[in-house]
């Protein structure tokens, strides 16, 4: 990266933080540190929850996702709508007239304060871990492709987010959410416009959607019900839903950022914006990825998107065999290049497309046989990352990997705000702390600590993206089952729920755990997606169950 590109992110970076800092600098009670005062508009909360789960994540592996296999990763968030009207009316009414700081709040009044603390422990280890990991998934793409080591990435990332979160919490959160998101929107607006222009240098648009088309990028839609496909119709619209209530619903990083608003209007209202804008967002992103592919049939890509892979193959023995495939790869890649501009046809395309495609898994397994190790195992989530930097201009790459940065920042801001929040009001003040903005800072900063530890040791999963979502999914389900008893069920009490709870985490814990071993013994699999179902099923159904056998060996 040019200096230039250097001082615009450092200077995005250090600029956020200090506005937030800045703006929340007269904080002095716990009530305005936890809740902001609750006098957030519509708008703020609005952008503060898309901010949140709009990680680094989201836009170095989205657009990989794009580019790898088209739109379909959308169908993803197709429950989100359903669940945002579910939560305005059913949940947000409940929290807003209670006045409560965290959502485990309302359910010790419902079930008493073990079941209270169950689910807050849930919610503690689940979005933990997920605050490393949104530190750490930017981190080892950026060291890998920038240069910059890893710890220093990791440090840079955790100490930021923690001057402003632990010296202003929620409304600091809420302040800098809104410059943050502003440059990651100017940003993608910037990187579509330059990836458009590269493409229409060769091809009109039209044809580039042909392309895309082509090559099944544009097939958004699968109608087939199969527990086993990871994204279809019914598992955006029933899993998901209930993977968005739970994520939107009850967990803390996000309930945190409405419940600060200034009144129930206005708290719907930031609800039904992302409603409205967060699948046409993803869809945006998805198709940056997309395009991203149309532009590479035009300007060459690498064989294999992680350089230092590559660097590796060739110090063995099986740098030859890399060589000669690299050298079949490049050949078929001029041939489809010479096709396209010479107006080839949708058959003569795919059928090249189907030989590039099988050289570079044959490249990938070469490498893989070289007893590479690496942390991040696809290389889609090095694409889009690799066209900024090959082909962005000075001062826009700079812009970009700012909007990396600060996405890296907003969601795990918020994280380290929730973690906070609930430590002090759901286990310090409620098992006998006295409440106070220091005790309040000191969590913060702690769980800052403990993210970053995690971050420095972390190891990873198959697609960044992936990571998060499936780390929720395992929690989850169980936990708003827990909420949807307590809102619904009056008839099952705390003992029973709390039992069920625990039941059921452990079922769902031992289907991802023994997900290989169920395949070879039953032939049969269950996507990450629908743990969420069935946590919230089994929660409900064996509350229900134990209140029942419990009534009956009373005798009532």
């Amino acid at each position: 990266m040019h200096w230039i590109d250097w001082l615009v992110l450092s200077g995005t970076l250090i600029l956020i933080s200090w506005y937030g800092v800045w703006k929340t600098r007269n904080i002095q009670d716990n009530a305005s540190y936890l809740g902001s005062g609750r006098t957030t508009p519509w708008w703020a909360i609005g952008l503060s929850i898309m901010a949140t789960q709009a990680s680094a994540i989201t836009f170095i592996s989205t657009p990989g996702m794009g580019y790898e296999s088209g739109l379909g990763f959308v169908q993803f968030y197709f429950g989100l709508p359903i669940a945002m009207v579910i939560i305005a009316y059913a949940f947000v009414p409940v929290y807003h007239r209670l006045k409560v700081f965290t959502a485990f709040q309302f359910l010790e009044e419902r079930f008493g304060m073990r079941t209270r603390l169950l689910t807050a422990f849930l919610f503690l280890v689940q979005r933990g871990l997920a605050a490393g990991l949104t530190i750490y998934a930017p981190s080892i793409i950026l060291s890998k492709i920038v240069g910059i080591p890893l710890q220093i990435n990791i440090l840079i990332i955790g100490i930021l987010v923690i001057i402003y979160t632990v010296s202003g919490g929620t409304e600091a959160v809420t302040q800098t959410h809104k410059q943050q998101m502003a440059v990651i929107f100017i940003g993608l607006f910037v990187a579509a416009y330059f990836l458009i222009s590269g493409i229409t240098e060769h091809v009109p648009v039209s044809k580039a959607i042909s392309i895309a088309n082509w090559s099944d990028k544009l097939h958004m839609i699968d109608t087939d019900f199969r527990l086993d496909d990871r994204y279809n119709l019914w598992s955006g619209l029933i899993a998901g839903t209930f993977l968005m209530l739970s994520y939107f619903g009850t967990d803390q990083s996000q309930v945190q950022r409405y419940l600060s608003g200034r009144s129930l209007k206005e708290i719907r209202t930031g609800l039904y914006f992302n409603a409205i804008l967060k699948i046409p967002m993803q869809l945006f992103i998805l198709m940056l990825g997309v395009f991203v592919f149309v532009f590479y049939q035009f300007n060459k890509p690498p064989a294999h998107f992680d350089q230092l892979a590559v660097q590796h193959v060739l110090s063995t023995e099986k740098a030859d065999s890399f060589n000669l495939l690299n050298h079949r790869y490049d050949s078929l890649y001029e041939l489809k290049r010479t096709a396209l501009e010479s107006g080839t046809n949708e058959g003569r395309f795919r059928e090249l497309q189907s030989a590039t495609d099988t050289v570079r898994r044959e490249i990938s397994t070469v490498i893989r046989n070289s007893d590479y190790a690496s942390p991040v195992k696809k290389q889609s989530d090095f694409v889009f990352i690799t066209f900024i930097l090959q082909y962005l201009p000075i001062g826009i790459i700079g812009l970009l990997m700012a909007v990396i940065f600060s996405a890296a920042m907003s969601s795990t801001a918020a994280e380290l705000n929730a973690l906070g929040t609930t430590t002090v009001v759901d286990f310090y003040e409620r098992l006998g702390g006295k409440s106070s903005v220091r005790a309040s800072r000191f969590s913060t900063a702690a769980w800052g600590v403990i993210a970053i530890i995690f971050a420095l040791i972390a190891q990873f999963m198959d697609n960044l993206v992936e990571a998060v979502n499936i780390l929720g999914s395992l929690f989850y389900g169980t936990v708003l089952g827990i909420f949807l008893v307590a809102f619904y069920v009056k008839r099952i009490g705390g003992f029973s729920v709390f039992a069920a709870a625990i039941i059921s985490e452990l079922v769902v814990l031992a289907l991802f755990y023994f997900d290989d071993l169920i395949v070879q013994e039953l032939h049969f699999k269950v996507e990450f997606l629908w743990y969420n179902l069935i946590g919230c099923v089994l929660v409900m159904a064996l509350g229900y169950l134990i209140e029942m056998i419990r009534r009956v060996a009373k005798g009532s």
